[in-house]
């Protein structure tokens, strides 16, 4: 199969951090639009900001890993790191998820310990 000319092999590191920066960006001014008109906490704003931006850094790499791969023509390691990528931003969303709910149990348990009070 012949090789599709990606360009230059890019810094994957340094593209991880640009993602990281831009999704922080997107997702800041997003979010202190949505503080500024009572929306959001602003607990609730850093944390989606946090969230916004790990996300972005593992998709950037992740897409410049893949987008190098296919350049040199190694379609089996593109895939990896696609799939790197997705399992990556999947993680996040269960950790996400795992530490709501953790977070309201253990919410509800200081509800109940003060009602019994």
């Amino acid at each position: 199969m012949k090789n599709i000319n990606t360009g230059t092999p890019r810094n994957v590191l340094g593209h991880v951090i640009s993602g990281a920066i831009a999704s922080a960006v997107i997702s800041g001014a997003i979010n202190y639009k949505k503080y500024q008109n009572g929306q959001l906490k602003k607990c609730e704003a850093i944390k989606d900001i946090t969230k916004k931006a790990t996300q972005g850094a593992i998709v950037t790499g992740s897409a410049i890993a893949t987008t190098n791969y296919i350049g040199e023509g190694n379609y089996l390691r593109a895939l990896t790191s696609a799939s790197i990528g997705m399992a990556g931003i999947y993680a996040l969303e269960i950790i996400e998820e795992k530490l709501e709910q953790k977070y309201l149990i253990n919410q509800n348990l200081q509800l109940e310990e003060n009602s019994n009070d």
